[in-house]
């Protein structure tokens, strides 16, 4: 009975309707993408980044979530990233992603919005005609940071806020409400954009 359930729920179609992506980087992909742009991450092999995996809080998920995100420079970084993903998703028979994403994390590092936003938009675009994906972004503000900082990251996505449903916030919550960026939210909205948080 337990099997026939399995099955079931393995060939069903799925959305998942939460993903970030920086944090669907496996370490494999991870340690390649480093290699690939000579940046070395602070754990010995791919294996034991998967053993820090074992994490008790949200800051201690998020310290692996940051060190793994320093290795993505490039646009095909990002859309390997993002590939790899659906890749899953697909596997997973999932027919609808929407897919966070945090600019902010990579801007402050000197990554170009741009290269962002077309490494993880062709990864979409490629899903829907390669895997038969629908995929949507949803650029995230980093709650740690200023809602200034949140409007000029909203001033780098303008040209490109077609390729985005919504917008949201992540990272550390703690003394971060979302009422710091009632303002930025409400531009948003008068943009089209719909307005998630967590």
């Amino acid at each position: 009975m337990a099997s026939l359930l399995a099955d079931l729920v393995a060939a069903a179609p799925k959305a998942e309707l939460h993903v970030h992506i920086e944090g669907t980087l496996e370490p494999e992909l991870a340690f390649a993408i480093g290699l690939r742009n000579g940046i070395a991450l602070p754990y010995e092999s791919p294996e034991a980044m998967r053993r820090a995996y074992a994490f008790s809080d949200l800051q201690s998920f998020l310290d692996i979530y940051y060190a793994a995100a320093a290795v993505l420079r490039t646009e095909e970084d990002f859309h390997d990233m993002a590939w790899a993903y659906l890749e899953r998703a697909k596997a997973d028979n999932v027919v609808r992603a929407e897919i966070f994403f945090d600019p902010q994390t990579h801007t402050a590092r000197g990554v170009a919005f741009e290269t962002v936003i077309r490494g993880l938009s062709r990864a979409v675009d490629r899903a829907r005609t390669e895997l038969g994906v629908s995929a949507a972004l949803i650029m995230c503000f980093l709650r740690h940071l200023s809602e200034r900082e949140a409007f000029e990251t909203l001033e780098q996505a303008e040209p490109w806020l077609d390729r985005c449903i919504g917008i949201g916030l992540d990272s550390g919550e703690r003394g971060n409400p979302p009422e710091k960026f009632r303002a930025v939210f409400a531009r948003c909205r008068s943009l089209g954009l719909h307005a998630v948080a967590h």
